[in-house]
């Protein structure tokens, strides 16, 4: 295998490697007795074996109790933002943050609070659905008969249901509160666009539609669920738009059905980041890493994503010590599940001379699924064009973790560079950015079983947004491999980002050794390596 010297000092070509054990289970030390909360972490033989998988542990128990303790009216045994189970989780982390002597802010921020929509079928049967309001939905609270839009409920289930206006032709919309059931899919009249969710929302309206259920495709396995989308910005439609299952779709079709769909309206609350900074002799390159430190409504998200948060804050903990050649900064947001606002605004809002001193910025969504595969976001768009302008630099990010995977015999792939986590706000700033992901609702292939063990024919991620994303939803050894691999990256930059911005730095301590190049994706995935949007358009 062809090898390479990363080296970190001007004079060598990159970054430099130091030979250090990997995380085990072991925790951080023996009896009364912690030579890791006395010693510096500046080598990555001391980080990685203080960074450790129980000690990751720890904080996502810690954030399941939390979870555990949250009787909120609305989202209950969650961590959304918003609720006190967000408000614990953020107490929690600055306080760790703040007795290792990290300066924390509380960054805040605005956002709008959603309320849990109704989905309620009244008859032929009484059943209430899963759901969820359309990301800008406007509110409203309709009961009334149910009115399939061209749906196509068996065989390949291919629909351009409520893409046309002529789909509405000779359907019923007279009343006062009548409901348009229209199926995910299909393209525009000229055949050459997706038929976004607005536009189908829009041509209820238009139609004399009072409300919208908008339900899943159901062609292909990723496409049976609940889907959940936006309308965009400012959507040109005034009635309620909800979600619901292929399934509970097909339900709702029955002749003769009747339903309830409810959206409240949001409520504008203040919730905020956790920064915690650890200055460097360099306070003009800022080494930024972040994770979401919110779950969805449903579920306390142990995965999603806990697994990044917690992964951060043991390595922040075990580098508070160091005395690194940049300044390192980690970043807890919030919101994100709501549309990255947290990240969002915290960019935003800083000066263009502050956004100048980030150097680069790691980010961490889902980094221990239990059907898990390693994936690297995609920086030099190898497997998959971008949608989205890569910022300069964020190449060598992606070098950096494709050689660590490479150097610990981990196969891993490409995820598509897409901007659709908290990282989309750097990107757009220019800043170079890098990440890691064990995937989410996709489903496993044979293919990727035979490679990365676990089940073939499940999601990489069956609990993701769901209630049952607890602790026991997790693969061990991936989050393990990942924890390493996140404190490896953040004491390699804390000392040189020149193979990324090229502004000199310091030597690592310890001995240089040799890091294998990236042996290269496994090239398993035929469209975005699974990181598709949390709140698709179409």
């Amino acid at each position: 295998m062809k090898l390479r010297i990363f080296a970190a000092a001007a004079t060598a070509t990159a970054l430099v490697i130091v030979p250090g054990t990997a995380a085990t289970a072991g925790g951080h030390g023996h009896g009364h007795y912690d030579p890791c909360a006395r010693q510096a972490n500046d080598t990555y033989a001391e980080l990685l074996k203080c960074v450790t998988l129980k000690g990751v542990l720890g904080h996502l128990q810690k954030f399941q109790k939390i979870a555990d303790k949250n009787d909120d009216a609305y989202y209950p045994g969650s961590r959304a933002a918003g609720t006190e189970g967000y408000a614990e989780s953020v107490k929690y982390v600055s306080g760790l943050l703040r007795k290792a002597g990290y300066k924390v802010t509380l960054d805040p921020f605005e956002f709008q609070f959603v309320f849990p929509a109704l989905l309620q079928q009244l008859t032929p049967v009484n059943a209430e659905y899963e759901t969820g309001a359309f990301t800008n939905s406007p509110p409203g609270d309709v009961t009334g008969p149910v009115v399939p839009v061209d749906i196509n409920l068996t065989g390949d289930r291919a629909t351009t249901s409520g893409c046309s206006a002529d789909d509405f032709t000779g359907l019923d919309f007279s009343g006062p509160n009548d409901i348009a059931l229209i199926q995910r899919g299909g393209t525009l009249p000229d055949g050459t666009t997706s038929c976004s969710f607005v536009i189908k929302a829009q041509n209820a309206e238009a139609a004399g539609a009072e409300a919208v259920i908008l339900f899943n495709q159901g062609n292909d396995p990723t496409r049976e669920g609940l889907i959940v989308g936006t309308l965009g910005d400012n959507p040109p439609v005034t009635i309620p738009v909800v979600g619901a299952s292929f399934a509970d779709g097909s339900a709702l079709a029955q002749a003769g059905s009747t339903a309830h769909v409810r959206v409240l309206p949001s409520e504008t609350r203040t919730d905020v980041n956790v920064i915690a900074e650890l200055p460097g002799r360099n306070r003009n390159n800022v080494v930024m890493a972040g994770a979401h430190l919110d779950s969805v409504g449903d579920g306390p998200g142990i995965n999603d994503n806990g697994s990044g948060s917690a992964a951060i804050l043991e390595t922040a903990l075990q580098m508070a010590k160091i005395r690194p050649q940049n300044t390192v900064r980690f970043a807890w947001w919030g919101a994100e599940e709501e549309g990255l606002i947290g990240s969002t605004a915290y960019v935003a809002d800083l000066p263009q001379a502050e956004r100048d001193r980030i150097a680069l910025y790691l980010n961490y969504d889902m980094v221990g699924s239990p059907n898990y595969i390693f994936q690297v976001y995609d920086a030099d768009e190898s497997s998959f064009p971008a949608p989205v302008v890569v910022p300069p630099g964020s190449t060598a990010i992606e070098d950096l973790y494709e050689s660590y995977y490479t150097w610990k015999n981990k196969p891993y792939d490409d995820a598509e560079f897409s901007g659709r986590s908290d990282y989309q706000a750097f990107i757009e700033a220019g800043i170079p950015s890098g990440g890691l992901f064990t995937g989410a609702e996709v489903v496993k292939t044979e293919e990727q079983q035979a490679i990365w063990g676990g089940v073939a024919g499940e999601s990489f991620d069956q609990c993701y947004h769901q209630a049952c994303d607890t602790i026991g939803n997790l693969d061990l050894g991936a989050l393990e491999v990942n924890s390493d691999l996140i404190a490896f990256a953040q004491l390699t930059f804390a000392y040189s980002t020149e193979s990324v911005n090229g502004v000199p730095g310091k030597k690592v301590p310890g001995k240089p050794i040799r890091l294998p190049a990236p042996a290269g994706p496994q090239g398993t995935f035929s469209t975005d390596g699974g990181d598709g949007p949390h709140h698709p358009e179409d």
